[in-house]
């Protein structure tokens, strides 16, 4: 051993995804064959308790139950164990031999078991058990609450993870370990997804209801990420009902790409709806022998001296007491209509003003051709670019912002 190796055939596909199992007990066997002989003495059995939670289902005929694996120790029936439940073990089972612990069928009773061995237990509360976590066994000399505690500090290092400041999405997984691997790719800086709630097994009602708090406070997280785990029909029902949008699968990416194009797909939807309140900076030039209508609508050849002039901006004249001569109704560069003119080109606008004539502005009365034109912001327009189109901007258009705050003294 580790001069001659080992081939196994499996048929398998990345070593995950069996086919026909073909091969796979032979793995396993040449596995603890070579455990066996370079690991033996961290094989040593040890009479302290070490037994983790692997899952919790409900078996006909024995209620809520847990399926365990004892690495050390011995456990008896009758024992007090603490995780995040305490109760007494009431019946310690074991499949029949040469059968999987998953398979369907009767059990085996014991009276106690000593590790190393998968166990199925029953007793009260066990559906409050959390799959992933310790299982401490209370001795004649022990306390029940310093036990508890002992096993709670498992959770305490995934609740350490929930956004203080209760805005975040919900994330349920299958075990604490799944749920551990989650919650630790959310709080990585290339994703930064706040969580302000956790869950451990199938997608109830009462997890829908968490989650519906988030509408009132940032809609966009109400919303349930839901990691190799089932959603219950009343579940689902009730998501569609108060508007909770839940989002299912059993790779962690995936999950990720999900919340990301629903995201996405919000922030587009918020700026459709702001678009008529957006106003982006433009600082304007009238060029000289370019005014071709002089009133309503005042079509006019500009220089974009800075910022981005977009159809729908209003334009005001900070020199002329901040009168307002109306809106971009359109842009034509070379004689082609575009939407949008940034710093450094000249284009053709046409100024639509406001319908009573007495507010009509004209050029050559109220203004002329020394005075800049200027996009009108005002304090929620500012909001409204910060909200939606932040990146939108560049550094420059972010200073002309400021430089238009300070002229129209917007706090």
């Amino acid at each position: 051993m580790g001069e001659t190796y080992s081939i196994v055939p499996t048929s398998a596909i990345r070593f995950v995804i069996l086919h026909s199992g073909e091969g796979i007990p032979d793995l396993l066997l040449l596995l603890v064959q070579w455990t066996q002989k370079t690991m033996v003495e961290k094989l040593t059995f040890s009479n302290e308790i070490q037994c983790t939670v692997l899952e919790v289902k409900v078996i006909e005929g024995h209620g809520t139950t847990i399926d365990v694996v004892l690495v050390n120790g011995v456990l008896h029936e009758g024992d007090q164990i603490v995780g995040p439940i305490v109760t007494s073990i009431r019946a310690l089972l074991t499949p029949h031999p040469m059968k999987e612990l998953r398979v369907k069928g009767t059990y085996l009773h014991h009276k106690e078991i000593k590790a190393a061995q998968g166990i199925k237990i029953t007793g009260q509360g066990l559906e409050h058990a959390i799959a992933g976590t310790g299982l401490y066994v209370v001795g004649p000399d022990d306390d029940v609450e310093d036990v508890k505690e002992s096993a709670m500090e498992d959770m305490k290092s995934v609740m350490s993870r929930i956004d203080k400041s209760g805005e975040g999405v919900y994330v349920q997984a299958s075990t604490l370990g799944s749920l551990e691997a989650l919650l630790e790719f959310l709080k990585s800086p290339a994703v930064k997804i706040p969580v302000s709630g956790i869950g451990i097994g199938p997608v109830h009602k009462k997890d829908v209801m968490k989650a519906s708090v988030m509408l009132e406070k940032k809609k966009e997280y109400a919303t349930i990420l839901a990691f190799d785990v089932k959603v219950t029909p009343e579940a689902r029902e009730l998501a569609d009902d108060v508007g909770v949008t839940i989002f299912i699968a059993d790779i962690i990416y995936h999950l990720f790409d999900q919340f990301k194009a629903y995201i996405d797909n919000l922030k587009e939807e918020k700026k459709k709806e702001a678009a008529d309140e957006a106003v982006f900076p433009c600082v304007l030039k009238i060029m000289p022998n370019c005014v071709f209508n002089k009133k309503d609508p005042i079509v006019l050849g500009v220089d974009i001296v800075e910022g981005i002039a977009k159809v729908g901006t209003p334009i005001c004249i900070p020199t002329q007491d901040f009168i307002d001569i109306g809106r971009i109704a359109s842009i034509e560069n070379n004689h082609k209509p575009v939407d949008t003119a940034k710093k450094g080109q000249k284009v053709a606008i046409k100024i639509i003003g406001s319908n009573s004539e007495e507010q009509q502005k004209m050029y050559g009365r109220h203004f002329d051709i020394d005075d800049e034109l200027v996009s009108h912001i005002s304090r929620s327009s500012i909001d409204i670019l910060k909200e939606n189109y932040r990146d939108e901007l560049s550094i420059d258009e972010w200073k002309l912002v400021v430089k238009l705050k300070s002229i129209f003294k917007i706090q």
